[in-house]
């Protein structure tokens, strides 16, 4: 059985009239055609829409039923241009985001506000993530973007895009009332006491592994690696416990935490990428119109 849109505006054109003479001059049509198709959807439908009498014309209980589900089908058939050219603009649809845990204290949040006031329509699914799931997901085209701490393996490079969003340095993350501490200055890695360091696995994260290690290489010091974590929030958290000292991502300093000192190092220190990585043939218009607002806010 299939409806057709013409016989349901007819109806409700009818119905709006409940006279079949004004309902065929509204349609700029002839009486005939008009009473013939009332009649094929009735017969369609298998119940009779209108009383038809000697006073005039009335709805039947079947037709009262069908009248508000016939406007709401017409008015969402009127609506389907619009939907498909604001769906084709990346206007409408779903985003799925997942993000790196520090992007959280930096770039995601003014990126979302922006991203939110141009396409207000959009869904966003977000899902905090570490590097290395967010490049399985996107490999397997389960999300459409990862903020996440390059490089990106040699395979992976093959299938996907790249864009650098903020580039910073590592500061010192450390238990609240160290003797080196004191004042504002920042602080060497040197005139620390013997504390046990607290990192990300290497297997989650190397690139920012590597780079914390080689800061401690760099001051002669071969830190003892007392506890690994994978979340900003968790290493700051340990740290806050008096577990050990941390260096983070100089963004992470917006994670408040009673307990826990974020410095300057006076030490050489290399800069921490965090990066958007995407399928190179994910054509999907939201994505399109997020990475175009992303190059014009982007902090690299």
């Amino acid at each position: 059985m299939n409806v057709e849109l013409r016989q349901l505006r007819y109806f409700v054109t009818v119905a709006e009239e409940l006279h079949f003479g004004k309902a065929a001059l509204r349609l700029h049509m002839t009486q005939p055609p008009l009473s013939q198709t009332i009649q094929a959807l009735e017969a369609l439908l298998g119940a009779p829409l209108f009383e038809r009498n000697r006073r005039g014309v009335s709805l039947t209980p079947a037709g009262a039923a069908l009248l508000p589900e016939a406007r709401r089908m017409l008015a969402q058939a009127q609506a389907l241009p619009q939907l498909v050219q604001r769906a084709a603009a990346g206007e409408v649809g779903r985003l799925s985001l997942a993000f790196v845990s520090s992007a959280d204290y930096s770039v995601l949040p003014p990126f979302l506000r922006a991203y939110r006031a141009a396409f207000p329509q959009v869904l966003i699914g977000l899902q905090e993530a570490t590097s290395d799931w967010q490049l399985d997901e996107l490999l397997h085209g389960r999300i459409d973007a990862g903020l996440l701490i390059p490089p990106l393996p040699e395979p992976a490079r093959l299938e996907l895009d790249y864009l650098p969003v903020l580039k910073e340095p590592l500061i010192l993350a450390a238990p609240a009332g160290l003797a080196a501490l004191k004042g504002k200055r920042p602080v060497r890695l040197g005139a620390l006491p013997p504390l046990p360091l607290i990192i990300f696995p290497r297997a989650i994260a190397p690139a920012l592994h590597d780079a914390i290690l080689a800061v401690f290489t760099a001051a002669g010091i071969t830190p003892a690696i007392g506890q690994e974590a994978i979340q900003m929030q968790t290493i700051v958290g340990l740290v806050s416990a008096g577990m050990g000292i941390a260096l983070v991502p100089q963004s992470v300093s917006n994670l408040m935490r009673p307990g826990v000192e974020y410095r300057a190092l006076a030490d050489p220190t290399p800069l921490v990428e965090t990066g958007l990585a995407w399928r190179r043939d994910n054509a999907s218009p939201v994505l399109l119109g997020f990475l175009e607002l992303l190059r014009k806010n982007t902090l690299c």
